[in-house]
């Protein structure tokens, strides 16, 4: 390469994806402990004020390429089993790691579990939702296979999230009670996973 090439390449101006895959690289590097929360900030701030690709290779100096978004089975520890909204709340989302079964109650409250930016313990993870008085939402990336299957009693346990997915993509099984509730499951496609 010529050094008129090579300086020519540092001054490509870098697109908002390869901004967000440079985010995602920072993100995972706070995961996986090898930067500090401290240095979080500045290095996202970097990444999101970078005008071309050299600068966002400065803003990720020092870490790893992020796994793709293929690999999304991991052998880590799963981050949360069970899930419950009573009288309240809760979310699951963010980068978190699912296991292979998980449980999700809502009585007269609601949840929102998001397995956008989520990996997964198993080919196969199975949901157990139930809603009495309550609400569920399920959002799945869709790029991963979905199978709905549950019971609404003057309630709506909702089926539009499910579809084959990709060969090889992990399962995603669902299954519950809605009763004077609802389960929602709800695909997102994976372009439009919001920037933090």
């Amino acid at each position: 390469m010529t050094e008129h090439s090579g300086r020519s390449r540092q001054k490509l101006l870098a697109s908002d994806d390869e901004r967000d895959r440079a985010a995602e690289r920072v993100r995972e590097a706070l995961a996986e402990g090898r930067i500090e929360l401290a240095e979080l900030d500045q290095r996202l701030t970097e990444v999101y004020q970078a005008k071309t690709r050299a600068e966002l290779e400065i803003a990720n100096r020092g870490l790893p390429e992020t796994a793709s978004r293929g690999a999304l089975v991991v052998d880590r520890q799963p981050t949360s089993r069970f899930a419950l909204g009573l009288f309240g709340g809760f979310a699951r989302e963010g980068r978190w790691i699912v296991p292979p079964k998980f449980t999700a109650w809502s009585m007269f409250g609601g949840g929102r579990i998001d397995l956008s930016e989520a990996r997964f313990t198993g080919q196969e993870t199975r949901f157990l939702a139930v809603a009495l008085w309550g609400g569920t939402e399920i959002v799945v990336p869709d790029d991963v296979e979905v199978d709905v299957k549950g019971l609404g009693l003057f309630g709506l346990f909702g089926k539009r999230g499910a579809r084959r997915g990709r060969p090889g993509a992990p399962r995603i099984v669902i299954r519950g009670l809605a009763m004077f509730g609802a389960v929602v499951t709800k695909s997102r496609p994976m372009g439009n996973v919001p920037r933090p």
